[in-house]
């Protein structure tokens, strides 16, 4: 086919891939369900069922004291929210297109849009699904109080993050062993049921015990922004620098396997 070649400023290309990532996030959102609303409600549907889950344990193990004094439901869902957000963005940036997917044939398209729109697709998503149920809880059950919204909103973000980095390994180690990585994916996935740090609370934990936990970048950012929500409470065991430092690590990781893969992928692979 003839292609024409068209010269480019550089305000130009960066609003052209600006909006190929905002129509290729749009096409994730909308994938898994035709109906965005329907998307919407089935993740919202999950978390209410874990804080539902959760808070019944609490209740019938009588453990619902080793809580963070103050909101126990606020308590909950600081766990569930993040939970659900780094694991949710790891899943879409490992399936996100790669080299030798057939939407990878369309000249504008390459795997840098892909993963960027997956993520966000997925970050997307989890924010609106929070909002809707913290305003719903807060008109329902009573106001919603954080000592630093702005904190607690960051260490959301960085859950979304350090799962999205996380997924960029996953996504470029996929092809070489796609099972073998799949099942790695989902040992992790639900290892951090327990490892995440989500069902106790960090400062109340032994010392011999934290080494299980604190190699994990959620335990970090689950902990933190609990000290961002509630007033009473001052993380000791865990930081933010180290989810961030992890983050970065593996998005250079993840970065340079995602070229080296992509130069020597083959169509073929997918036929094994």
């Amino acid at each position: 086919m003839f292609y024409q070649t068209r010269s480019q400023n550089g305000f130009s290309a960066a609003f052209q891939i600006l909006r190929l990532i905002f129509v290729n996030t749009v096409r994730h959102v909308r994938k898994s369900n035709g109906n965005p609303l329907i998307g919407l409600i089935v993740n919202i549907s999950q978390a209410m069922v874990l804080v539902v889950v959760f808070t019944f344990m609490y209740s019938i193990l009588g453990v619902r004291g080793t809580a963070i004094r103050g909101n126990f439901i606020l308590y909950i869902m600081s766990g569930i929210f993040l939970f659900l957000t780094h694991n949710k963005a790891l899943g879409a940036v490992a399936g996100a297109e790669g080299a030798s997917s057939p939407m990878m044939q369309h000249a504008p398209m390459n795997t840098a849009i892909a993963i960027a729109s997956a993520a966000l697709s997925s970050l997307y998503i989890q924010v609106l699904s929070v909002t809707v149920i913290l305003v719903g809880y807060s008109l329902g059950w009573g106001g919603v109080t954080f000592q630093n919204m702005v904190g607690a909103f960051g260490m959301l973000l960085l859950a979304w993050a350090s799962g999205a980095s996380i997924g960029m390994v996953v996504l470029a180690a996929k092809p070489w062993a796609p099972g073998f990585v799949g099942i790695i994916q989902q040992l992790y996935m639900r290892a951090n049921m327990f490892t995440s740090g989500k069902m106790f609370v960090a400062n109340q934990t032994p010392g011999y015990m934290l080494a299980m936990f604190s190699w994990n970048p959620l335990f970090h950012t689950i902990d933190q922004a609990r000290g961002f929500t509630f007033v009473n409470y001052n993380p000791h065991n865990s930081s933010i620098t180290y989810p961030v430092y992890f983050t970065l690590t593996f998005i250079t990781i993840g970065l340079l396997a995602e070229f080296f893969t992509r130069k020597r992928i083959s169509l073929s692979w997918g036929a094994r």
